[in-house]
């Protein structure tokens, strides 16, 4: 019993950290199948559409059902937010990146959208969601490994090196480097695409923040996502009417682009504002973006895969330090969220429950309740028989002497 009572609560610790991994591998999913479909000639501005219609609809039911009695009233105020939220994440951020995607290469948009865990970082300080005390230890830990993160992906970015020629994608680069050099380089604007992810990562930053302030007052996190991802429809319908006048640009088969716009929806949008509202209402938006460059490693390796893109050794060097500064990040985070319980939890119980013996200390009251309560009877015993013994004494009679006449 003790053991299974210690793998569970080394359970219950660990589940933020695997939900956010998780998510890392749905994202880098996600950016590997968008490049296909974008490259086959879709519309990124119908794909965001169609990605949010099916978040809606797979969402949704859920969202009806399980909180049918817990849903709060949606007021103005909140509504507002929701409708900035739409507008952040499924119209700005997505279309940008999207955009950013299609001109440059999806390792390389990855290492660009690692600026988001430095972006929500000062944001939170801005908004006082996260307090900065540069004396302790945890927030030096947090600031050096955003600071450390940060190089990292710009060194990955930057600095290329010798390619590393790895044996899955050795037959596949002789069959695709030459087509991929003719079609592609004259396509790619670098620097348009390097502004247009910045753009995105700050959009995507910002939803964050504006998520966190937003389930402090609604904390219905499926509602929350279901009405984000209408909205986001909705303005992505109008964003899309006035960017693409061919209407063949809505057409969609049983195709990539069906998986596409199935995939982002379903696993990047529904899922994901789901589990990243509930880490966030327990971890603080710093938190849930600190994982954001797992993803670029992933991508890296999936492409290779996929896409026959080349790994070079400054991508290596650069994963290198991204992790060291996810780290240092995570440990200073990890000591906050324990001197919050810390302070949260009283003093008594507190000292005996980080020595296991709480239950003990509990034992031991009940245990001085039951000898006062024995002692309070024992007495109440002793003055009865003392009452019964002891004569009862009475007044003496006083005659009363008759008035004279």
């Amino acid at each position: 019993m003790e053991g299974n009572g210690c793998l569970g609560s080394f359970f219950q610790r660990c589940k933020p950290y695997i939900a956010m991994i998780s998510l890392q591998f749905g994202y880098a999913g996600m950016n590997i199948i968008t490049k296909v479909s974008l490259n086959r000639g879709m519309s990124h501005y119908v794909l965001v559409v169609y990605r949010h219609a099916f978040a809606t609809a797979v969402i949704a039911p859920f969202a009806i059902i399980l909180e049918r009695k817990v849903r709060p009233k949606i007021t103005f105020p909140i509504f507002m937010q929701m409708f900035v939220l739409g507008l952040l994440g499924p119209v700005i951020d997505q279309n940008f990146y999207y955009a950013g995607l299609k001109f440059t290469s999806p390792t390389f948009s990855c290492a660009m959208s690692n600026m988001l865990p430095a972006m929500t970082f000062v944001m939170a300080v801005l908004c006082r969601m996260e307090i900065v005390d540069i004396k302790k230890v945890r927030c030096q830990a947090k600031v050096i490994g955003t600071i450390v993160t940060v190089a990292g992906a710009m060194f990955m970015t930057l600095y290329k090196g010798q390619a590393i020629n790895l044996m899955w994608s050795k037959h596949v680069n002789t069959q695709t480097s030459s087509a991929t050099a003719t079609t592609g380089s004259a396509d790619k604007d670098w620097l348009m695409g390097s502004i247009l992810l910045i753009i995105a990562t700050l959009a995507w930053a910002s939803f964050f923040i504006l998520q966190a302030v937003t389930l402090r007052r609604y904390s219905a996190q499926l509602s929350l996502t279901t009405i984000v991802c209408f909205l986001g429809t909705l303005q992505s319908i109008a964003v899309t009417f006035v960017m693409e006048h061919k209407p063949s640009a809505w057409t969609i088969g049983w195709d990539m682009n069906l998986l596409a716009a199935a995939y982002a929806g379903i696993v990047s949008s529904s899922i994901a504002y789901y589990v990243q509202g509930l880490v966030m209402q327990k971890r603080g938006p710093v938190f849930v973006t600190a994982f954001s460059p797992l993803m670029m490693i992933i991508v890296a390796i999936m492409g290779s895969f996929i896409l026959a893109e080349n790994i070079y050794v400054g991508g290596i060097l650069g994963a290198i330090l991204i992790v060291a500064g996810l780290y240092a990040v995570l440990w200073g985070k990890y000591k906050e969220h324990k001197e919050k319980e810390a302070e949260t939890i009283p003093e008594p119980i507190k000292e005996n429950g980080e020595n296991g013996h709480t239950a003990v200390m509990i034992q031991d009251i009940e245990a001085n309740n039951d000898i006062e309560r024995q002692r309070n009877q024992a007495n109440n015993v002793t003055l009865q028989a003392l009452a019964i013994t002891l004569p009862i004494s009475q007044a003496p009679m006083i005659a009363k002497e008759a008035p004279r006449a």
